[in-house]
């Protein structure tokens, strides 16, 4: 049995020689397993390449595929997707967070044969800035209450899948990845192991406040549709609310005369109604257009990441 390791990279030389050795370590404790790491540089400006490249030279294992630019995570991701060979495959940050000490213990239960992939979520976020752990939780339930896709509050993208889920995720190739939604959507029997919060051994997040509200995005206009009931729900809220100033124009005209229901109607009145009416008219042209926008880029056709450099023959492409 092969079990082949996905690694995204982007700027890990701090982090990544120190991942390779715990990953090192763990896979000589599986000796029974044969090993494939796929090394996923995605851009890096940093040493990551140059790191990737000494290690493949003394580890036949390794494998790395360096991007032309950075196309980010979920392009990586489907990277090694296309191009690893094991029976069980699995993905994996870098900067540890995702221990690989944990790899024995999810082959087994795959080895059990009741679960097609054994994926893992966080129980806590220990170290985690509040607000950033408030947002999460909340994109959570959002997803929950909008889309039919199951997406657990704390799962991380390290799991570990048959062959065949594999093949499935290949097969879906849509450029707006949202990789926690096509697990969820391609189905497959899931065991959710719990872990605590593991800090990063070295450097910060590459992801700002402001790259995870557009990744939660992509993930809710990705897999439901709910958004676009929004610019309904609300022509037919404003035009209750029409009904209003309507009703009171009618009633001073019918008691005090037309002129005196035209000055009855504050201007204060009239300003906040076309305020209102035209900031709601631009969310909804801004959520359709979300969605035109998704249609625009899959319509195009281009890759979802371009190959610089690589140790591996006859590398896939999409």
């Amino acid at each position: 049995m092969k079990i082949s390791l996905i690694v995204p990279c982007y700027n890990e030389e701090n982090s990544l020689l120190l991942f390779y050795n715990e990953l090192n370590n763990v896979s000589k404790d599986m000796s029974d397993y044969d090993f494939e790491m796929i090394f996923i540089d995605d851009g890096s400006s940093d040493k990551t390449l140059s790191i990737l490249k000494d290690i493949a030279k003394d580890d036949s294992r390794v494998t790395y595929i360096s991007f032309s630019k950075n196309f980010g995570k979920e392009a990586a991701m489907y990277a090694g997707f296309c191009n690893c060979t094991g029976d069980y495959a699995a993905v994996m940050d870098a900067d540890m967070q995702d221990p690989p000490s944990l790899l024995p213990q999810m082959v087994d239960i795959l080895k059990s044969g009741e679960y097609d992939s054994v994926a893992t979520r966080r129980v806590s976020r220990k170290g985690e800035p509040r607000i950033r752990s408030f947002f999460a939780n909340t994109f959570y339930k959002i997803m929950k209450k909008c889309s039919k896709v199951e997406i657990v509050s704390g799962a991380r993208d390290f799991r570990l899948m048959r062959r065949e889920m594999v093949d499935a995720i290949v097969s879906m190739c849509e450029g707006n990845r949202f990789s926690k939604g096509i697990f969820g959507w391609i189905g497959f029997k899931t065991y959710w192991l719990p872990f605590e919060n593991v800090e990063r051994v070295a450097g910060k997040s590459k992801w700002s406040f402001g790259k995870l509200f557009s990744y939660s995005l992509n993930g809710i206009f990705s897999f439901s549709s709910s958004p676009l009931k929004i610019p309904v729900y609300l022509g037919i809220i404003l035009s209750l609310i029409s009904f209003v100033p309507f009703g009171f124009m009618l009633y001073n005209a019918i008691n005090y005369g037309f002129s005196m229901a035209i000055n009855g109607v504050s201007d204060n009145l009239i300003l906040f109604t076309l305020l209102l009416v035209g900031g709601l008219i631009l969310l909804s042209i801004g959520i359709i257009g979300q969605y035109i926008s998704r249609t625009y880029d899959e319509v195009k056709g281009r890759p979802h990441y371009i190959i610089a450099q690589t140790n591996k023959e006859n590398v896939v492409k999409r």
